[in-house]
This record gives structure tokens, C-alpha cells and sequence, in this order.
């Protein structure tokens, strides 16, 4: 793993974003262009208008954060702070979780969310740092914002407060299952959107749900497979034909977001040059050496050191730039992570 040292760096505390921006679009932006290998800065994310072309295409990931933070409680009264991954059954009763504490807890032994106790959920079990809960009946997305709350990154390292649950959702959010947020999409407002479709852009959804390995440090075994996590994609008829027709009129395809491009670099058809309809799992791995041709312009925030993202950034354009760009970043003190600041390669 000698390699990922190339993309290490020392983050300073006060330059992680701990909260959002005023408004959406004031983000500083960072602009990298990465054929004459340039990058330079400008005030507000919402100035990336007048480097968007008439016929760009964005496709957003229209995701929803779901409400899976939960506080449960013992019948002692003790705390545990758990997040709902994922249902492991088609029921969603049997839970994949990050349990807090959970040495203390007993096999069989029961939780209820505070303040919920109708709710209940029974321990079975960990493998590895997860941990397996039980629930007697099903357990929805609208159960979860019953006693749930929205899941802010741990590194952010306080509290979920109110505006934590409009500002950590994007304008596109439509589709709940995601436990992080597609970051990039944090950027835009309502008024940015409408002012570039005017402009002659066209903005197409993907849904890729976000999972807790986006948060989890790289292994040797996904390096050496190349594979990441598995999390749910979904591209639809409409926008594989759109983004096809716009393939075929030379327009520009733009990501919004590490996540959209996962999905799109998933389903595009090098061969053929075609984007594919389709509904599955991904664990596709990007990272330096490899040649990414289903888009040709990216957006996104300043990501962890040493991460998957970091180095899916650096697969788009070439790693030496991207980590000249970070050291900039740095040095002119750029908010990092999803709070952050945001760049725009192209």
C-alpha cells in the first residue's frame, strides 16, 4: 500500500468544513483543466455558469439520505449509538449496523430507539467491525424518520442540529437508502439549476445508493482485486437514451459527484460506446492507469487522503495535477469534506 502514500496529506482540523456554507452555491470552486494541466480559483461555485456550455449534460444522483442514526437503549438504560446499514432480507427486519459499545451487550439481548419503545430491535451477533440487529416486524424509511436522524459524517464530530437535515439532503434528493450524502450535489440550488438549463444545459438523474464503506479506509485486498464496497445503482431507459443522444451529438457529459460517475463508468460500453439501461451492484474501483470515457467533466468536493475517492479524482485526471490542485487547496485554505469547498475538472 507504499503507493497510496502518493496521496497522503496533513489536513489541518480548522480546514474541515464542520458546517455548511451560508447558502448552497457560496462554496469557494476550484476550476481544473486538465488537457492544458492549469487550475485556478474562483469566488462562488455558482460562478461555474460561465464555464458551462450550451448541450452539457449533468447527471446528478437523486438519492435521499435516510433518517438511520438511531439512539438505542437497554432495559438497564445504557446508550448505544447505531446506524442502519442496510437489511440483509427482503422483509427488512435483519439489519446490518455500526453498533457503539456493543462488547457490553449480550446475545438476544434488546434494544428499543429512545423515547420509541414500541420499536424494537434483538442483538445477534457481529462479524468483523458490524454488528447484526433483529427487528419482529418490518422496518421502513418512514419508521427510520420516526426515531431516526439523519447520519452526518463522523468526522465532523458534533451533533445533527435542524439545518443538518434540509442541508445534508441535495436538491435532486428523491430516493431513500443512502446513509452519506452525494456531496457534490450539496452545491447546487434551485436557481443555479433552472439559470443553466436556460443556458442550454440539461441535467439527467442516476440513483446510486451511498454506503458506509464510502467512509471506510482503502484495504490491500481491494487493492489488489479492485473492488470497493458493493452499493445499489440504478439507471434508467430515459436517461441512458438521453445521455446516448447527447454521446452521439459530441456534447459534454458532467458528473455531479464521485457517486454518478461510479454508476456511469459502471454501465458505459466502451466497445460499443453506448450507456446501458440497468439495476444492480457495484464495486467498480477507479484509480490511476485506468481510462474514463463516460464522462468528460466532473464535479466534486476535496476528499479524504489516501481514499478511493481521492484516487478515482486522480483516475479522471492525471494524479499529478490533481494532488498539485489539493496542494493548493491546502495552502489557500479550502474547506474539505462534505461541507466543503468544491471543484470542477473538465
Amino acid at each position: 500500500m507504499d503507493f497510496l502514500n502518493e496521496f497522503d496529506f496533513h489536513l489541518p482540523e480548522e480546514q474541515i468544513a464542520r458546517f455548511p456554507a451560508k447558502n448552497r452555491d457560496e462554496s469557494r470552486l476550484l476550476l481544473v483543466d486538465k488537457t492544458a494541466e492549469r487550475f485556478w480559483e474562483t469566488p462562488f461555485f455558482r460562478d461555474i455558469r460561465e464555464w458551462v456550455k450550451p448541450g452539457d449534460v449533468f447527471v446528478y444522483n437523486e438519492t435521499k439520505v435516510s433518517y438511520r442514526r438511531v439512539y438505542l437503549q437497554v432495559t438497564s438504560g445504557r446508550i448505544h449509538e447505531s446506524i442502519f446499514l442496510e437489511a440483509e432480507d427482503d422483509g427488512s427486519r435483519i439489519w446490518t449496523c455500526i453498533l457503539k459499545n456493543r462488547a457490553k451487550l449480550k446475545l438476544g439481548e434488546v434494544l428499543t430507539p429512545v423515547g420509541f419503545p414500541s420499536f424494537s430491535f434483538r442483538y445477534e451477533g457481529k462479524k468483523e467491525e458490524l454488528s447484526t440487529l433483529v427487528s419482529e416486524n418490518t422496518v421502513t424509511d418512514s419508521d427510520f424518520e420516526i426515531f431516526g436522524t439523519i447520519p452526518i459524517p463522523p468526522y465532523l464530530k458534533r451533533n445533527v442540529t435542524e439545518e443538518d437535515k434540509l442541508r445534508y439532503q441535495t436538491i435532486f434528493a428523491k430516493k431513500s437508502g443512502s446513509v452519506a450524502a452525494p456531496t457534490a450535489g450539496l452545491h447546487f440550488t434551485e436557481s443555479l439549476r433552472k439559470e443553466l438549463q436556460n443556458h442550454g444545459a440539461e441535467f439527467l438523474p442516476v440513483e446510486l445508493q451511498v454506503g458506509y464503506g464510502t467512509f471506510r479506509p482503502l484495504t490491500a485486498e481491494q487493492w489488489q482485486t479492485k473492488t470497493l464496497h458493493k452499493e445499489r445503482y440504478e439507471i434508467t431507459e430515459v436517461t441512458a437514451s438521453r445521455l446516448n443522444d447527447a454521446k452521439k451529438a459530441g456534447r459534454r457529459v458532467i458528473a455531479i459527484g464521485t457517486t454518478s460517475l461510479r454508476v456511469l463508468e459502471t454501465v458505459f460500453d466502451s466497445q460499443q460506446q453506448k450507456y446501458k439501461v440497468g439495476v444492480g451492484q457495484t464495486d467498480i474501483f477507479l484509480s490511476p492507469g485506468d481510462k474514463i470515457e463516460s464522462v468528460q467533466g466532473l464535479i466534486t468536493n476535496f476528499h479524504l487522503p489516501k481514499s478511493s475517492l481521492l484516487l478515482l479524482v486522480s483516475a479522471f485526471a492525471n494524479s499529478r495535477l490533481v494532488m498539485n490542485a489539493y496542494r493548493y487547496a491546502l495552502q489557500n485554505k479550502f474547506r474539505f469534506y462534505s461541507y466543503g469547498d468544491s471543484m470542477f475538472l473538465f
